[in-house]
C-alpha cells in the first residue's frame, strides 16, 4: 500500500513537472513569435520609410517645379561674362555654370552628348574621373575653378559662343565626401545643379556587371568601349547575360537608391532640375526642359549614342528565374516589370 500510495505521488510531482515544462515552452515559443512579429514590424517600417523618401522626392518634382514639373529655382540667376584665357568667346553671350550629377551606368554619358550637340553647351565631360583631382578638398575647388574659369581646354570646349558650361560629376568622385563645402561653393558662383539618374536600379546593375565583363572580355576587335555607336555594336555587346548575386541583390539595389537620396538631399538647397533616363527615353522633347532650366534657346539635340540593353529585364539576365524569385513580394519588385 506504501508503495502504491509513494508511486502516485511520483506520478503527480512527474506530471506537474511535465506542466510546467510544457509551459515555458509555450512562453518561449510566444516570446520568439514576438521577436519575430517585432523584427517583420521594423524592416517593413523601414521599407516604408524609404518608400515615403523617395516619394517625398518624386511628389516635389511633380508639384512645386516651375519649369513643367522638374525645375527648382532660386530667386537669382547667375550670370557671368566669363573672359577665357584660352579661347576667344562672344562676349556678349552670359555665361552659365553648371554641373550634371550622376552615377555610373546611368546614361549621363548619353545625355551629355546630347547636350553637347547643343552649339551654346560645353559639359567638359567626367572630368573627376582622374583621381588626381580629387585628392583632397583643395584640389577639388582648384579644378572648379579651372573649369568654370574656361581654363581647362577638353575635346568638348567650344571655341564659339558658349553661353553655358559644366561637366559631368559621379556621385562616387569625391563629391559625397564634401557636400557643405562643394554646397557653399556652388553657391558662391551660382552653379546650377542637373541630377541625371535612373528609377530602375536593376538596369543599371545589369549594365554595371556587363560593362565589368568587356573590360576583360573587349568583345569590340579586342577593344573595350563604354558606348556604342552602331546597332551592330549594341548586339554584339548585348549577348552577354550576367548572372545576379541573389543573395546580396537587395543589399546592393538599397546602396544605391540610398546614395541618389543622399546627393537629392544635400544638394537640394540649389537651384537644380531631376531628369531621369527612363523618362528621356520615353520622351526625347524632355530635353526642352534642360533648354530651358539653362535659359538657352531650343535646338534639335541629338546623339551618336546607341543603347546596348533593350526589352525586358527575363532577357538581359541569365539567372532571371532567381532574381525574380528573390525580389518578388519586397520593395525592389517594381523593378522587374519596368521596359522601355
Amino acid at each position: 500500500m506504501a508503495e502504491f500510495v509513494h508511486l502516485f505521488y511520483k506520478c503527480i510531482i512527474i506530471r506537474t513537472s511535465r506542466k510546467k515544462y510544457l509551459r515555458v515552452i509555450k512562453l518561449l515559443v510566444l516570446l520568439c513569435a514576438m521577436l519575430y512579429g517585432v523584427y517583420v514590424y521594423s524592416t517593413y517600417m523601414k521599407h516604408i520609410h524609404i518608400e515615403k523618401k523617395r516619394e517625398l522626392l518624386e511628389f516635389q518634382v511633380i508639384t512645386t517645379s516651375h519649369y513643367n514639373n522638374v525645375v527648382y529655382q532660386s530667386p537669382i540667376a547667375h550670370l557671368y561674362h566669363q573672359k577665357s584665357k584660352t579661347f576667344k568667346r562672344c562676349t556678349r553671350n552670359p555665361m552659365r555654370l553648371f554641373v550634371i550629377m550622376s552615377m555610373q551606368r546611368s546614361g549621363s554619358g548619353w545625355f551629355e552628348t546630347l547636350l553637347n550637340s547643343h552649339m551654346n553647351i560645353s559639359s567638359n565631360g567626367e572630368i573627376f574621373g582622374q583621381k588626381n583631382r580629387r585628392q583632397n578638398l583643395s584640389t577639388i575647388i582648384y579644378t572648379l575653378d579651372k573649369v568654370y574659369n574656361m581654363e581647362l581646354v577638353t575635346s568638348s570646349t567650344k571655341n564659339d559662343c558658349s553661353a553655358a558650361i559644366g561637366f559631368k560629376w559621379m556621385l562616387n568622385q569625391g563629391l559625397m565626401e564634401h557636400p557643405k563645402e562643394i554646397l557653399d561653393y556652388f553657391a558662391k558662383r551660382g552653379v546650377s545643379v542637373i541630377f541625371f539618374l535612373r528609377r530602375n536600379m536593376m538596369r543599371r546593375l545589369v549594365s554595371i556587371l556587363a560593362n565589368s565583363f568587356d573590360k576583360n572580355a573587349k568583345v569590340l576587335n579586342g577593344i573595350h568601349v563604354s558606348h556604342v555607336h552602331s546597332h551592330e555594336e549594341a548586339l554584339k555587346l548585348s549577348r552577354f547575360k550576367p548572372t545576379i548575386n541573389v543573395t546580396t541583390l537587395e543589399s546592393e539595389l538599397g546602396k544605391m537608391e540610398s546614395i541618389a537620396m543622399k546627393a537629392l538631399e544635400y544638394f537640394n538647397s540649389t537651384r537644380h532640375i531631376i531628369m531621369y533616363y527612363e523618362d528621356l527615353i520615353k520622351n526625347p522633347n524632355k530635353l526642352t526642359q534642360v533648354e530651358d532650366f539653362l535659359k538657352l534657346p531650343r535646338m534639335k539635340l541629338s546623339s551618336h549614342q546607341v543603347k546596348i540593353h533593350k526589352g525586358p529585364l527575363s532577357e538581359n539576365i541569365n539567372n532571371w528565374e532567381d532574381v525574380n524569385r528573390t525580389l518578388s513580394g519586397t520593395t525592389y519588385k517594381r523593378y522587374l516589370r519596368t521596359d522601355y
